[in-house]
């Protein structure tokens, strides 16, 4: 309930591919989570491509003692403050607006990484960022992507890690862009765990 109560992305870029996270598709990734015991209490958090928040401030919520929030957008990063305000996060939570990819000394002290990367549907390889980041990190790390993704376990396995997809589900379209022909759409997610062999 939470999470659904959060001000929602802005969704203005889709060049960026913005959409919303669902609040009950983040509080069940944040459970799968959980379960794998990546996420225990006073852990440090870096969700990439933050958005509204949602993941971060869930982490929070669960018992992470920080997160820290990456996203390009200015609008989302405003978003995002005013969603740790509302929640009483502020304190624990560190916004910074910048390009995945421009550097990754904010993934210093971090435990574990968050993200929904855009899938490249717009800019071919718009992921690349965001995986690469998880190598440069050496940090486990979990994944949001499309279910019909094919090219995550190789290029993790070619770096010398491990992509294990223990999950899918719906994650809502709601028409935000002059190409979505539906009013209301959907596509098919998978969760991914990143680790190091």
């Amino acid at each position: 309930m939470l999470l659904s109560k959060l001000e929602p992305h802005p969704c203005l870029d889709v060049e960026l591919e913005q959409y919303s996270t669902d609040g009950n598709l983040a509080a069940r990734w944040l459970t799968d989570i959980v379960a794998f015991g990546d996420l225990p209490d006073g852990c440090v958090i870096a969700d990439l491509g933050a958005g509204n928040g949602i993941l971060g401030i869930g982490a929070l919520a669960l018992g992470a003692s920080k997160t820290i929030f990456v996203e390009s957008d200015e609008q989302a990063c405003n978003v995002t403050k005013l969603n740790l305000k509302n929640q009483g996060f502020e304190d624990v939570g560190e916004v910074i607006q910048s390009s995945v990819g421009d550097g990754e000394q904010y993934l210093d002290g971090v435990d574990l990484i968050i993200t929904n990367p855009p899938w490249g549907k717009q800019i071919p390889k718009a992921d690349r960022p965001f995986l690469q980041s998880i190598v440069a990190s050496g940090k486990t790390a979990h994944l949001l992507h499309s279910a019909n993704a094919v090219h995550i376990e190789p290029f993790f396995t070619d770096a010398g890690w491990r992509a294990e997809k223990y999950g899918e589900a719906d994650f809502a379209l709601p028409a935000k862009y002059a190409h979505h022909s539906r009013q209301r759409d959907k596509t098919r997610v998978g969760f991914w765990r990143i680790s190091r062999n």
